[in-house]
């Protein structure tokens, strides 16, 4: 046998190593084949069950109704906003021994509030006393609280008497010594065309002669107030009512979750705080721009609650959220596209959707013309979460909240370094 043919004789030998492989080739095809029938029914088996989810999803109807709106993109955080870390520095005071103290007055050295369980309360040095309660117990859940009330702004009137705009109840005028409560207008009633569905703020004339005070909505109540901030329908009013005559009339209508209100020291107009809209507008209510409206400062960093006088003769404002520039901001971006909205409102509840939330308490000092000549920081709200307003006395500032169950005090000495 020659070279050549015993080369050939060794090559027909070579089908024996490839039928040698063949099996292994058979075991891995009949992986990949098993494999692909697993990932087919999983995938089929997924769909079948989150395609009646998604009909549902879809069928559901959404409890708001929102609308499109436009918000100028937020200033940059710099210059008076500037982030700080100021109002990390505050103390809290009466810790966890009462619940959402929204707005604060004081008569001398005595400071009132109302808390979230219907309390009209009265803090004397470290102690706690019930003034009165406007509704009905039980108190303490979202169903409770038509019945129990829910006190938000509170003002001293020029007798030493309080006015107290509850949520549900209405407008009071309250003894803080006997705790004797008259109801001035009564909430839920219609005016003109339009239930008052949610009482937020109210402000007194010197004389007393005259109440004006913010209905954020003739649509939804306070315990609903994510369900206002994300419709943003323009159905909140700003309304009058004369202590004299009894009569209440609608000053300003047709407004986007107008919240926080102060007269101006000719009492011929009232700041009112736009919230949806990022901006406080001014209400004329008497002269000669009776009835008209115009922009106090428009395009704020955050979202505006409460507004009181400043010592410096400016105003204080709360911000318990702000639209970051640089960053993102959620209520913008949604703002432009009511169809996610919905969408969120079908899956999520309004104590879910609080947690997605970014905190930020944001505390500025506004003067004539919007201007922002100091501000408060405490990004995340570590310290004074859920800031609604900013009381000042006695060169302190006293921070109310409409959720955290504490206030919170800045004293002179930190407001000035």
């Amino acid at each position: 046998m020659n070279e050549s043919a015993g080369l050939r004789f060794r090559r027909l030998h070579r089908p024996q190593v490839i039928t040698d492989e063949l099996p292994e080739q058979r075991r891995k095809g009949s992986s990949t084949y098993s494999g692909k029938i697993f990932r087919v029914t999983l995938l089929s088996l997924g769909v079948l069950l989150l395609l009646p989810l998604l009909v549902i999803i879809l069928i559901l109807e959404s409890p708001i109704k929102p609308e499109v709106f436009t918000l100028k993109e937020p200033p940059m955080m710099k210059g008076c906003w500037e982030p700080n870390l100021k109002l990390r520095e505050a103390q809290r005071l009466f810790e966890d021994q009462l619940v959402g103290p929204e707005s604060i007055a004081n008569i001398g050295d005595v400071l009132f509030s109302g808390t979230a369980d219907g309390k009209i309360v009265k803090l004397v040095g470290r102690r706690i006393h019930m003034v009165t309660r406007l509704g009905k117990l039980p108190c303490g859940s979202r169903e409770d609280e038509p019945n129990c009330g829910r006190p938000l702004g509170i003002r001293v009137g020029p007798n030493g008497t309080l006015f107290v705009a509850d949520a549900y109840l209405g407008l009071f005028e309250v003894n803080p010594t006997t705790g004797e409560a008259t109801r001035l207008v009564n909430g839920g009633q219609v005016v003109a065309g339009r239930k008052l569905s949610f009482i937020n703020d109210v402000a007194v004339t010197q004389d007393g002669k005259k109440v004006y005070f913010t209905d954020s909505s003739s649509r939804w109540q306070r315990r609903d107030y994510m369900h206002l901030i994300m419709e943003a329908t323009p159905d909140g009013r700003v309304l009058e009512y004369n202590t004299e005559t009894k009569e209440l009339t609608v000053v300003m209508e047709d407004m986007r979750f107008p919240n926080g209100i102060q007269l101006l020291p000719d009492e011929e107009s009232v700041l009112v705080a736009e919230t949806t809209m990022a901006r406080i507008r001014r209400v004329h209510v008497a002269g000669l721009n009776k009835g008209g409206m115009d922009t106090f400062v428009d395009n704020l960093p955050g979202f505006p609650d409460n507004i009181r006088p400043s010592s410096t003769g400016g105003y204080w404002v709360a911000m318990s959220a702000v639209r970051p520039n640089p960053g993102f901001s959620m209520l913008d971006f949604l703002s432009q596209r009511p169809w996610i909205k919905k969408f969120i409102f079908k899956l999520f509840s309004q104590d879910i959707l609080m947690k997605f939330v970014p905190r930020y308490s944001l505390v500025a000092e506004l003067h004539d013309g919007g201007v922002c000549t100091r501000s408060f920081h405490d990004p995340n709200g570590l310290v004074a979460a859920y800031i609604s307003e900013v009381h000042e006395h006695d060169g302190n500032l006293y921070l109310g909240s409409f959720r955290s169950p504490y206030i919170c005090r800045l004293t002179d000495a930190l407001i000035s370094s």
